[in-house]
């Protein structure tokens, strides 16, 4: 078996992600798929910590929502996160994977509060850690608390899963000969407003050196092949 490029990893899913061909919500062999996927890599002996969005649910209220205070807003999507962790480590522990879920907002009751050392030695003891309700703070996206996460925890890499294989000069669903990047730099990614990431958290992980890999969570292997050090993607780096 080959030996993994990378020890221990940071994965940000989208709460889009989860959502499959639904409109919103949870679909049920989305959600499997990427757990098997996650498994994977934990067979390879990566230790992996995820960070989690909240869209797919609340895109379903967001017209409720329209006209709403932006940390309100922002605390909702927080608690969508939370609810999307929890499944998230529901179906992980059916398909036999041991699962932390970390909550940035205190909802004890639920899921146990964010503890940098308590989430190190979950790694290290092969466990999957879920990061739920992003930094905690509203203004800040799920993006920026995956770079957060992803260096407090020490990971090698931020594995951005997306709907789309890596980064395009364009909107590859808007613009047909948008080419895609194999790699980009921080700085070219900032510059150029590819989407990549927020700018705060491209600022972040620039700052920190910690690179950025962007790629299909809906192809098949492209989490495992990444993780063999196979190109896959688009890598951004300093």
């Amino acid at each position: 078996m080959s030996e993994p490029r990378y020890k221990r990893i940071l994965l940000k899913l989208s709460g889009e992600a989860l959502m499959g061909d639904d409109p919103f919500g949870i679909n049920r062999g989305t959600i499997e798929r990427i757990v098997d996927e996650i498994s994977s890599i934990m067979s390879l002996g990566v230790e992996v910590g995820v960070v989690i969005g909240g869209g797919n649910i609340f895109r379903g209220v967001a017209l409720g929502a329209s006209g709403m205070d932006r940390a309100t807003a922002d605390y909702m999507g927080m608690l969508a996160t939370i609810m999307n962790a929890l499944a998230l480590q529901d179906v992980m522990r059916q398909k036999g994977l041991n699962a932390r879920v970390q909550s940035a907002l205190n909802v004890e009751p639920v899921v146990e509060p964010y503890i940098r050392g308590k989430a190190i030695r979950y790694l290290e003891e092969g466990k999957v850690v879920v990061f739920a309700a992003g930094t905690g703070n509203p203004f800040f996206t799920t993006d920026t608390a995956a770079a957060l996460r992803g260096r407090e925890i020490e990971a090698q890499v931020v594995l951005k899963a997306t709907k789309v294989d890596g980064v395009y000069t364009a909107d590859p669903k808007r613009v047909p000969d948008a080419k895609r990047y194999d790699s980009v730099t921080f700085d070219e990614a900032i510059q150029k407003y590819l989407g990549v990431m927020d700018t705060t958290a491209l600022a972040l992980c620039r700052d920190q050196r910690l690179p950025i890999i962007v790629f299909s969570i809906l192809k098949p292997g492209a989490l495992k092949r990444i993780v063999l050090g196979e190109q896959e993607g688009t890598l951004v780096h300093n």
